[in-house]
C-alpha cells in the first residue's frame, strides 16, 4: 500500500523517549493510522512511519533505523529509507512487499532499539508487535486494536481480519507480559491501565 498524502503537523510524547503520531489516511476511508519512534543509544527507530512535517521531526533526532510490523505498513518507509540512508526491517514471512528490506525478523529476536518482536497471529499471518523494556514496558500492536481519540479500545473490524478468533487468543495472551503503555497502530496511546483497556476490548 502506497504512503498516504497526509502528513502530521506534529509528534507528541507518549513517555520519554516514544513519541507518536498519526493521520486521517485516506488509503483507508480517512480512518486514523499511527505511527511511533523511540529513542535508541545511536539514534531514533522509527516504526511503521507516517509522513511527518518537517518542523516535527526536528526533536526526534537523528533516525537510525525503520521497523514494519506488517506488509500494510509501508507507508513512509521506502522513501526514508532513501532519504535517509538507513535501513528498514520487516517480518520473515512478509511477502508482499514494496521494496525489499535490508533486515528480516522473526519472534523473539531484538530489533534496533531495544525491541523485541512479538508473533501476533490473528489479524494477519506475519504481523508482529514490538516491546520496548523500559519506562514499564510500552508495547506495540500493529493492527490487533483501533482506538479512537475519546473512544474505547476495541479490536480491528473482524472482516479486516485474517482470524479474529485467533486475534482474540493473541490479545489475551499480552495480558502475560509486562507493559505500561500500549501503542496501537490506529490511535491514541494509552497509558493508563491498558491492560483493563484489553480486558474491555475482550469482553466487548
Amino acid at each position: 500500500m502506497s504512503e498516504p498524502h497526509a502528513v502530521a503537523e506534529r509528534a507528541e510524547e507518549v513517555v520519554p523517549g516514544v513519541w507518536h503520531w498519526s493521520v486521517a489516511d485516506e488509503r483507508i476511508g480517512g480512518f486514523v493510522s499511527s505511527s511511533h519512534a523511540v529513542l535508541a543509544e545511536d539514534g531514533v527507530v522509527l516504526v511503521d512511519p507516517l509522513p511527518l512535517a518537517g518542523d516535527a521531526e526536528e526533536p526526534l533526532g537523528k533516525v537510525a533505523a525503520i521497523c514494519l510490523t506488517t506488509s500494510v505498513h509501508q507507508r513512509s518507509a521506502w522513501r526514508l529509507r532513501r532519504e535517509l540512508g538507513v535501513p528498514v526491517w520487516a517480518p520473515a514471512a512478509v511477502r508482499e512487499v514494496e521494496e525489499e528490506p535490508d533486515e528480516r525478523y522473526s519472534d523473539g529476536d531484538v530489533l534496533p532499539g531495544g525491541l523485541r518482536a512479538i508473533f501476533m497471529p490473528g489479524p494477519g499471518t506475519a504481523q508482529h508487535g514490538l516491546r520496548l523494556d523500559r519506562e514499564g514496558g510500552v508495547l506495540f500492536t500493529s493492527d490487533l486494536f483501533v482506538h479512537p481519540a475519546g473512544g474505547e479500545l476495541r479490536f480491528v473490524p473482524g472482516e479486516y481480519m485474517h482470524d479474529p478468533e485467533q486475534a482474540r487468543r493473541t490479545a489475551e495472551a499480552l495480558l502475560g507480559l509486562d507493559f505500561a503503555v500500549l501503542c496501537t497502530g490506529h490511535g491514541a496511546p494509552i497509558t493508563d491501565d491498558p491492560k483493563a483497556a484489553i480486558r474491555g476490548a475482550l469482553a466487548g
